[in-house]
């Protein structure tokens, strides 16, 4: 049998049939295979066809697979890129070596590995949307209605309350306290109470709260009320104008003439500029034109004068008495008055002694009367 002649190494014709081209080394079949210009891995020792023909003889070319240019196919290394001695064996110079080849038996061949383009490209959406989910900055946490609202200890002229912090997310930026639906005053986000002051007395208020974070403003809170402390009567301020009645309500009988019941109009003008204290109290009484200080003592308030109140005789014949008088007054009620504690009402009674008086033919004795005091605003 002639021996074949000598064929140079280089892609022909698959005998076995199985694929397109296969390499011949210049002594055998190897496993390279290419398929469309892709190259491949075929032992030649599966079970198909041996490879027992010899290349010579074959007329068509060698085919040299065409590079991958369109972005959707797999992104190979090829045999070009890689390094001498690094290449499946076969392989044709330029064309792209598949994903999963295996060395060829020819040599010892590094492993690739190839990455097609389209899971790098999923990779790298995945991340994305990974990223997003985690971080997402123009997606703020939710701004909660502050709820919770509680009143804390108050006085006669201030009032507190607090309120629960955000059950999830960060503290907002600051919280917002409204009263009669204008802002009154701010915290910062991480306080969760709020005091006012200068308030009137015994008065209640009411105030609620919102959070605010990067210039928007959370849904406002339920309404909280809250009431100051009321002062002791004691403590009302005694002053402005009066409507007094009196009555003498002992005493009557040694007085000839003169009425038993009236009204008067006085003033009490405070001797500070706040507060109870010492009043000065103008006015008059059954004709008689007075000033008096009267000195406090708690809700007490006490004064003398001295004129002529009740005269001795009536009509043309008359003449006057000066009778001295002790004025004794209690505050019965107060209220609020823009911020301050006022009285709004008061009781007491007025002594009246008068002296034996004469003159000419006319004559009056010694008298007493009691008149009982009442007044208001």
């Amino acid at each position: 049998m002639a021996t074949p002649p000598m064929v140079p190494a280089g892609w022909y014709t698959d005998p076995a049939g199985r694929h397109e081209k296969r390499y011949w080394d210049g002594s055998g079949w190897t496993a390279g295979v290419s398929d469309g210009g892709v190259a491949a891995t075929d032992p030649p020792g599966s079970p198909a066809t041996p490879l027992s023909v010899h290349p010579a003889g074959q007329v068509t070319a060698p085919a040299v697979a065409s590079p991958v240019t369109a972005s959707t196919e797999p992104l190979l290394v090829t045999a070009a890129d890689a390094p001498a001695g690094n290449a499946p064996a076969g392989a044709v110079p330029g064309a792209p070596v598949p994903a999963g080849a295996v060395p060829a038996p020819v040599g010892r061949r590094r492993r690739k590995w190839v990455i097609p383009v389209a899971v790098i490209a999923g990779v790298v959406v995945l991340g994305l949307v990974a990223g997003l989910v985690i971080w997402a900055p123009w997606k703020s946490p939710p701004l909660l209605r502050p709820t919770g609202l509680a009143a804390g200890p108050s006085t006669t002229n201030s009032v507190a309350f607090r309120w629960a912090p955000p059950a999830t997310g960060p503290a907002p930026d600051k919280y917002v306290i409204l009263h009669d639906g204008q802002v009154t005053g701010s915290v910062r986000g991480t306080v969760t109470s709020y005091r006012v002051t200068g308030l009137a007395p015994a008065t209640s208020y009411q105030y609620r709260v919102a959070a605010v974070r990067g210039g928007k403003r959370s849904a406002l809170s339920a309404v909280l009320v809250v009431r100051t402390v009321t002062p002791p009567v004691s403590a009302a301020r005694l002053e402005g104008p009066w409507t007094v009645s009196l009555k003498i309500v002992k005493g009557a009988g040694s007085l000839k003439g003169g009425r038993q019941r009236w009204a008067e109009s006085w003033l009490a003008t405070p001797k500070c500029a706040a507060g109870p204290c010492d009043v000065l109290l103008s006015g008059r009484v059954n004709g008689l034109k007075f000033k008096t200080t009267l000195t406090r003592s708690g809700d007490v308030y006490r004064g003398r004068m001295a004129g002529n109140i009740f005269p001795c005789g009536s009509g043309s014949g008359s003449f006057p008495i000066r009778s001295r008088m002790r004025i004794r007054i209690t505050v019965t009620a107060a209220h609020p008055d823009n911020l301050a504690w006022t009285a709004s009402s008061w009781a007491g009674t007025m002594a009246v002694a008068a002296p034996y008086t004469s003159s000419g033919n006319f004559f009056c004795t010694a008298s007493h009367q009691t008149l009982s005091l009442a007044g208001s605003p």
